[in-house]
């Protein structure tokens, strides 16, 4: 497995492209904005890509899935179905966050906890971890031990809470039940900053050992 990180949009979210090399096929997550950027990198590795993957509905995240969709003629798949609000209200994002305008989309398929999704030989389990948002999944792929977490976490914090239909509480219940019982040398690919893995974020990260939040 390897994976190419794009940093996309004013927010510099970590768009990832998943590559399987046994087959050469691709999926990217995440591709919050710059596609011409991400056709690019897919170009200059000649990739093939089969999907998009979506851990949640907010822009920086989802901005250039549906051109992207249309240019490869894939499918968007996931976030959960919770998260529904999110893309009814892209055009709002696009205002509050000062993106240019963008009409509502919607995935072809959403996910729930248990699914799995596929790019060549790589299957990686979805976990439906709400509190950022109601809908948020993450992609873990065991024999590769890494995860793909979004905003669920981050390098010595977790996503904020205050948008619409955030929750603290969960948030970091869905850490604790489904991020820190993961084995420790598991990677922790988030949307923001750094990498980082599990033994990590237990041993250094405050909200996850209860000292704030």
């Amino acid at each position: 497995m390897k994976i190419i990180t794009i940093p996309v949009t004013q927010f510099m979210q970590n768009c990832r492209i998943i590559v399987c090399e046994q087959t050469q096929q691709a999926v990217v997550v995440d591709p919050g904005g710059d596609v011409d950027k991400i056709n690019a990198t897919l170009t200059q590795h000649n990739l093939s890509l089969s999907a998009i993957w979506l851990t949640h509905g907010h822009l920086d995240h989802v901005g250039g899935a549906h051109s992207l969709r249309e240019q490869h003629n894939i499918k968007i798949i996931g976030p959960h179905k919770d998260e529904r609000f999110w893309f009814d209200n892209l055009p709002m994002q696009a205002t509050m966050f000062g993106f240019k305008p963008i009409s509502a989309f919607y995935p072809d398929e959403w996910l729930v906890h248990g699914d799995t999704v596929q790019v060549g030989q790589l299957a990686f389990k979805v976990l439906h971890c709400p509190g950022h948002t109601p809908g948020h999944v993450v992609f873990y792929q065991d024999t590769q031990s890494t995860v793909i977490v979004g905003d669920v976490i981050f390098k010595g914090s977790v996503g904020r809470t205050d948008f619409p239909k955030g929750d603290s509480k969960q948030l970091i219940s869905s850490i604790q039940a489904h991020i820190m019982t993961l084995p420790l040398s598991t990677a922790i690919l988030s949307g923001h900053g750094e990498d980082t893995d599990v033994a990590n974020e237990k041993a250094t990260n405050p909200f996850v050992s209860g000292q704030f939040g």
